[in-house]
């Protein structure tokens, strides 16, 4: 089996809202990372300090089949189509340990989808 990664940096009040969506389009879980970025925009600030929005970063391990399908539910989700809500990106994964619990549920869902 392949596997990717999709990383997903979104706004701390719409984490659970993309995470959701990710379970529905066929993710198993996510690793939630609290974060803080920077953009093309500068941050505000209130007397020197910052109130820049807080940020999450979404980690999926996926099989590379259902990649897309959970980019896209993403992408709706966290309304990346608007400036400042959020990005996301694929990355290949090369070698995988510890996913023995959730092998033959993969499998299930290859076998679905090609056969």
């Amino acid at each position: 089996m392949k596997f990717k990664v999709i990383l997903a940096s979104v706004k701390t009040d719409i984490t659970d809202t993309v995470v959701d969506a990710a379970k529905e389009a066929g993710a198993t879980g996510a690793t939630i990372i609290p974060a803080r970025g920077t953009g093309m925009r500068e941050a505000k600030t209130f007397f020197g300090l910052s109130l820049e929005a807080p940020t999450d970063i979404i980690l999926l391990l996926l099989e590379e089949h259902i990649v897309r399908p959970v980019l896209d539910a993403i992408a709706t989700a966290g309304k990346f189509d608007k400036p400042g809500t959020g990005i996301a990106f694929v990355l290949p994964v090369e070698s995988v340990v510890g996913l023995e619990s959730q092998l033959e549920r993969f499998k299930q869902e290859v076998r679905k989808q090609y056969f």
